[in-house]
């Protein structure tokens, strides 16, 4: 039974995607639910698997074109259908492995493509997959052969051992001429190889890199600073972390819970902050959507926790850990990064002292914080060393002014400075 491979129903927001990988090539067999494709959207990675046990019978839509919502990209047989009959190895039948040589041998278009860029052909490669298929790996494999053989070439080449020829007398007379000598090392053939590589952007990245822009250009952004002592919390987390991990089943105490919790808090009192621009409208938001910048192999992206006016601190820090681990794996989903109210990003884990966030539009701010460093600070005319942790509020000038947003982040620095006020809302 044949059944069409459609691209997913995109959302409004996204327009197309692109085929990034194919992971089952015509033939290949498949189970049921096993990963067939990757599509790539301007926000997320789209997994398309296999709905039943069966083969990729064709390919329509190769790696790197772009496709539209419920586009057809191949096709799919359902059954165990064997497409590239190999040769039996019972009654004694000699099966030839493999081999190199046959321009007509089958080669998936990742392959083809490799192949291209590496001037190698179908002849010169081993083909390891079903069928003799050559497939990427086989492209990686020979190439790496290359350039593997292309050294000892390079090294055994000043040994040749051609009759040398005694110099003219024109090339004696010839100002600056060295003559060379049999056995005289090749320099030049020693330097290292000065290496370049070209990829195209991936649509996230491109993605990532227009919204920076367009907040660059079209927003009066501004960032103001402060510093937060994070010693009490600290103490706390220190005091509770493993009575919190056992009470909410191995989930673990950190900061990001009390930053985001405090910036709620801030948010309510600030409701400007909290707004967003509609051309010449202000929208005011009734709701908290805090927006948690999370850093995968892909790109940054910023998935949203909903309604954190209603969350627990446990709730926080097992959401923000789920979002980690599938942003890393690329299992997002398009409406788990829409919407969102502000935003915090923690350049801290990467050991960032101080920066200026860029705005998320349509938000009007968002939240940096930083590296916990030990600073020695000026506390009842003593001198202390203390955790300190540098705040940044990047903020649209346009709505919110220098008093607000110096006093929207004095209020977050004051509840971490003494959580005690997160819980009684002080």
């Amino acid at each position: 039974m044949s059944i069409e491979i459609k691209a997913p129903q995109f959302p409004e927001s996204v327009a197309d995607g692109t085929i990034v990988t194919w992971h089952k090539q015509p033939g290949e067999s498949v189970s049921r639910d096993e990963l067939i494709v990757d599509i790539e959207t301007d926000k997320v990675v789209l997994e398309i698997v296999a709905p039943a046990d069966g083969q990729v019978s064709e390919i329509i839509k190769n790696e790197g074109d772009v496709v539209v919502s419920q586009e057809l990209i191949g096709h799919f047989v359902e059954g165990d259908i064997s497409l590239n009959e190999e040769p039996s190895t019972s009654e004694g039948v000699a099966v030839s492995s493999p081999a190199a040589g046959n321009p007509e041998t089958p080669m998936s278009p990742a392959a083809r493509k490799l192949a291209e860029e590496n001037n190698l052909t179908a002849e010169q490669i081993v083909g390891t997959g079903k069928g003799g298929r050559i497939t990427k790996e086989d492209v990686v494999k020979k190439a790496s052969e290359g350039a593997s053989a292309a050294a000892p070439a390079a090294a055994a080449a000043p040994a040749v051992t051609a009759p040398a020829e005694e110099p003219s007398a024109a090339e004696h007379s010839m100002p600056g001429m060295i003559p060379q000598m049999t056995g005289t090392p090749d320099f030049a053939s020693q330097q290292p190889a000065r290496s370049e590589k070209r990829v195209p952007m991936t649509r996230l990245r491109k993605r990532i890199a227009e919204r920076l822009l367009e907040a660059k250009n079209s927003t009066a952004m501004l960032t103001t600073f402060n510093e937060v002592n994070m010693a009490p919390v600290m103490e706390l987390r220190k005091k509770y972390k493993d009575q919190f991990e056992k009470t909410h089943n191995g989930t673990r105490l950190g900061f990001m819970s009390f930053f985001v919790k405090a910036a709620t808090e801030a948010l309510r009192r600030h409701p400007e902050v909290n707004a967003s621009l509609d051309v010449d409208d202000v929208v005011y938001h009734g709701y908290y959507d805090i927006g948690v910048a999370v850093s995968s192999d892909r790109g940054l992206v910023v998935p949203i926790l909903r309604d954190t006016d209603q969350m627990s601190l446990a709730g926080v820090e097992s959401t923000i850990r789920n979002f980690s681990e599938r942003a890393q794996a690329g299992q997002l989903g398009i409406d788990e990064m829409q919407g969102g109210t502000f935003t915090i990003t923690n350049g801290g884990v990467f050991g960032s002292l101080m920066s200026t966030p860029i705005l998320n539009p349509p938000q009007t701010a968002i939240l940096g914080m930083h590296k916990i460093q030990e600073r020695p600070m000026a506390v009842n005319g003593e001198v202390k060393i203390l955790p300190m942790m540098y705040l940044a509020l990047s903020y649209d000038h346009r709505l919110i002014d220098g008093k607000e947003a110096v006093q929207f982040l004095v209020a977050i620095k004051d509840m971490l400075e003494d959580p005690a006020r997160i819980l009684l809302e002080l």
